[in-house]
């Protein structure tokens, strides 16, 4: 590799990290502004589910779509498109006078939610195997980097200048990212990562086939990941959107003890992220289960130390800390490895649609986490919402993960062995 593309491919991280970056600062926003907003509409917890999960409905529906689009066409600009929708449905929240409207607005956001497997399928593209969890786990440092600036938003900027105006400034951001994109990311031929083309000088085209998207779903590991992602995202929709109330009203933490709680664990939990996604590369290394042990280790350690927090002591504010501290380092670490094993498993032309259909079985189930949370928050309080559906969804993906230990083996060496009868110029499948 010349050292002017491997600079090339770095510049375009920064940007899909910029991007990422803004985008989840503006998606996450709503939960540090649930406040503001459910005393401007006079909302109930329920209801304020019901604003939350419209977006991710309409993001589920969409997943398909957007992943044979990705297989079909250039990714680079269908992800400007993806920025300059993030902007404009945003700027029609900040508007809405009524709390229907304002469903239905927040509801449109969900459009470009379902965007990222196009990013991630490039980074593939970019990087080799070996390193495609790092690569991964950099990206999504930004997310819990977003959800805190979302929260430094909404404790310093929004009472001052309004929470409306807040989301004019954020969707704005979307449609300068939408540009950069646009005129800043090339697209790259599917595959052209993978160990065996290295050193080719012509890339043979791939190109997406009906047959090829059948396969992924022959894959015995590809029926493990699709289970553990639609118990995996329940916590992280329930922790995202409540956590904050939760601090304030049944904690009792004012906004500056909220700060102080918030910024360190959300910090620990992006590394989380990088660490999950180096360690389930460095695994990979030694054995083809690695990401799976290491994505299992994290998600039964990060139920054990929320357990240990939320039945923390209200004044024992610096045990609470500590644990969940614990806590966000490890359930970041199934995020990075996840995708790396869809990749790991499914061929170049169809993995945004692989990738898709996943983000669609995940939050077919988790689009309803929020309002079934704010149903057993409004019987029984936030706090016991938040642990009775993490704890309940870690479980089952630890036992999902369990299974998928079984399988990967076998699924990854069919992929190898295609991709080295078509740089060998054989286009006959693998048996699967």
């Amino acid at each position: 590799m010349t050292q002017k593309r491997s600079r090339y491919r770095w510049n375009v991280v920064i940007i899909f990290f910029l991007f990422m970056l803004l985008h989840q600062t503006d998606k996450l926003l709503i939960g540090p502004l649930k406040g503001l907003i459910s005393e401007d509409f006079n909302i109930t917890n329920t209801q304020f589910g019901l604003v939350v999960s419209g977006a991710l409905v309409v993001g589920t529906i969409l997943y398909p779509i957007w992943g044979y689009l990705y297989d079909r066409y250039a990714r680079s600009k269908l992800l400007a498109l993806a920025s300059f929708i993030w902007g404009s449905t945003t700027w029609l929240s900040a508007i809405a006078r009524t709390f229907g409207g304002f469903v239905a607005t927040r509801a449109s956001t969900g459009i470009d939610d379902s965007s990222y497997p196009g990013l991630y399928t490039l980074m593939a593209d970019y990087f080799e195997p070996e390193m495609r969890s790092k690569v991964n786990g950099l990206l999504q440092l930004s997310q819990p980097i977003g959800y805190l600036l979302g929260m430094v938003l909404a404790l310093m900027v929004a009472p001052g200048i309004g929470w409306r105006n807040v989301f004019f400034i954020t969707g704005g951001l979307g449609i300068v990212l939408a540009v950069l994109i646009f005129f800043g990311v090339k697209d790259i031929p599917r595959g052209k990562s993978e160990p065996e083309f290295a050193g080719m000088e012509e890339m043979p085209k791939f190109q997406f086939s009906w047959a090829q998207a059948k396969q992924v779903l022959k894959k015995k590991t590809m029926w493990f990941v699709f289970l553990q992602g639609f118990a995996g995202v329940f916590p992280w929709n329930v922790i995202t959107y409540f956590f904050f109330d939760y601090l304030a009203k049944e904690r009792g933490y004012d906004e500056n003890a909220v700060l102080f709680t918030m910024v360190p664990v959300v910090l620990i939990l992006a590394a989380g992220y990088f660490v999950g996604g180096a360690l389930g590369d460095y695994a990979f290394k030694r054995t083809r289960k690695g990401r799976v042990i290491v994505s299992s280790a994290g998600v039964i350690l990060g139920a054990l130390f929320l357990l240990l927090a939320l039945n923390t002591p209200m004044e024992a504010r610096g045990q609470f800390l500590v644990l969940m501290s614990l806590t966000a380092i490890f359930m970041p670490f199934s995020s990075p490895n996840v995708i790396s094993t869809v990749y790991d498993v499914t061929v170049p032309e169809v993995r945004a649609t692989a990738q898709s259909v996943e983000y669609f079985i995940e939050n077919s189930g988790a689009a309803f986490a929020p309002i079934l949370a704010g149903v057993i928050a409004d019987a029984f309080n936030m706090g016991t919402a938040i642990l009775w559906v993490s704890i309940t969804a870690w479980v089952l993906c630890f036992f999902f993960y369990f299974g998928a230990f079984f399988f990967i083996d076998g699924d990854i060496e069919a992929l190898r062995t295609e991709m080295a009868q078509r740089a060998a110029g054989d286009s006959t499948p693998a048996a699967v």
